[in-house]
């Protein structure tokens, strides 16, 4: 789907935001985006659409450069940026006028969207609130059915109840032949809908795991009575203290994400290394 290889970018020759960065990202899959702020998250995802173009190296997308911007790629994408600009328009003179350019749009699947995201379908979009623009944003963006839909910074302006919302209609929206790729900094609102982690640090890709590899090969929580393994990583909590350890087991464990983030953005050598092994190697 998206193909990303040796990518060299900045907005300053002084100080490029990415060397030698490679990625691919696979139909079926939900992508969460993780990286401190300034990383190059929305940048990324930019060089991805085609909105920002490499110094060297390669950005495709269903092979082609997204940076030629061709018709029938951008037919087949939807980029959502974290900063929403509605037209003055009702939103069925947007679906009039927007539509038309996604060949899979679904009126259907937008009526129920809307529904589900409690927006007026009838409404002036500039007269809806910050958080009601977005949320209607995000329901035209699952109803064009692209086959690689990017948001950056989604949940950014929704309340509690619609962050709940749009976890579940996006996965809902997610099948075989979709890519969804969402960037964040707040991990939480991501935690029970990616099936994979990316995570962007310091000009390059230090994870690009999936959730269900994360969960056999590592354990987050508290230490065990008795338990001899030193932590990979831990810290401190109001909770005692929080620690990932090595799980050579393979038992399941649930996988938490501020505290993997924590570790990575620390230059955690030893936690890099260990899942830069391959899962059957033996554990530290």
């Amino acid at each position: 789907m998206v193909a990303i290889q040796h990518l060299r970018f900045g907005y300053s020759r002084r100080a490029p935001l990415f060397e030698e960065l490679s990625l691919s990202l696979m139909r079926g899959h939900i992508y969460g985006l993780l990286g401190k702020n300034g990383a190059g998250k929305s940048t990324l995802l930019k060089c991805m659409v085609g909105l920002a173009f490499p110094w060297s190296g390669t950005c495709t997308v269903h092979g082609q450069p997204s940076a030629e911007r061709r018709p029938d790629v951008l037919a087949d994408l939807f980029f959502l940026p974290e900063e929403v600009y509605v037209p003055a328009l009702t939103v069925q003179q947007f679906v009039a006028n927007t539509a038309p350019f996604y060949p899979r749009f679904n009126q259907t699947q937008l009526t129920g969207y809307l529904q589900e995201l409690e927006v007026p379908a009838h409404a002036r979009l500039q007269a809806l609130s910050f958080g009601q623009q977005k949320k209607f944003m995000i329901a035209f963006a699952l109803a064009t059915n692209t086959s690689l839909l990017v948001l950056d910074e989604p949940t950014n302006g929704l309340d509690i109840p619609s962050k709940a919302q749009f976890r579940k209609i996006v996965a809902s929206a997610l099948g075989d032949e979709r890519c969804v790729i969402i960037s964040t900094h707040q991990v939480r609102d991501l935690d029970a809908l990616i099936d994979t982690v990316v995570v962007v640090h310091e000009r390059r890709i230090v994870l690009n795991h999936s959730i269900d590899e994360l969960a056999e090969r590592l354990r987050f929580g508290a230490a065990r009575p008795n338990e001899a393994a030193t932590p990979i990583y831990a810290e401190s909590s109001v909770r005692g203290q929080r620690g990932i350890w090595p799980n050579p087991a393979g038992l399941p464990s649930r996988v938490d994400l501020e505290l993997l983030f924590n570790a990575l953005v620390g230059d955690n050598a030893v936690l890099t290394n260990y899942l830069a092994q391959p899962s059957h190697e033996p554990a530290l």
